[in-house]
């Protein structure tokens, strides 16, 4: 997983509320909303990487038909007891087949990380208050789990565990 510093980031979010204020062919990397993303898709450049942030509201299925276009969906949680955004994750690898990244953005925490991992997320914001290497550190706990997840989907049987 990698864990993204805001201030080193190569994606960037865009003003305004109806889309790329300048003429998107001068941005590479942008992160829109889904109501930008919606003003723009029909003429946004094939060869700029673009990326959605998702409200965690937001059935992912809705956006299907756009998903070989984008490069990053970003999934907000709005407060760490909210987990819609990891169902979200989940869908995106595992029934919509996305390849691109998925971010968690919000209010993520170390704790969350393991269950990040599991459910198809390969990058993360941490809020500013958390540690980026205690949040490396969860990843290493558990090794292997009896039921399957995103990237191993068949389940470690209790011999397998214990060789």
């Amino acid at each position: 997983m990698k864990f993204i510093d805001t201030h080193h980031d190569q994606w960037h979010r865009c003003a305004g509320e109806d889309g790329p204020v300048s003429h998107p062919a001068a941005a590479d990397h942008l992160l829109l909303s889904l109501e930008q993303w919606h003003a723009v898709r029909d003429t946004w450049p094939a060869n700029l990487a673009v990326g959605v942030q998702l409200p965690n509201d937001v059935d992912v299925e809705d956006l299907a038909a756009d998903l070989p276009r984008l490069a990053l969906v970003a999934l907000n949680f709005p407060k760490w007891v909210d987990g819609r955004a990891y169902t979200q994750a989940r869908l995106l690898r595992v029934r919509l087949r996305f390849a691109g990244e998925i971010r968690a953005v919000g209010e993520v925490l170390v704790d969350m990380v393991p269950l990040l991992a599991r459910t198809g997320f390969d990058a993360a914001q941490l809020r500013p208050d958390q540690s980026t290497e205690i949040a490396q550190q969860q990843l290493s706990f558990f090794p292997r789990h009896y039921q399957g997840d995103v990237t191993e989907p068949k389940p470690v049987f209790a011999d397998k565990v214990a060789s």
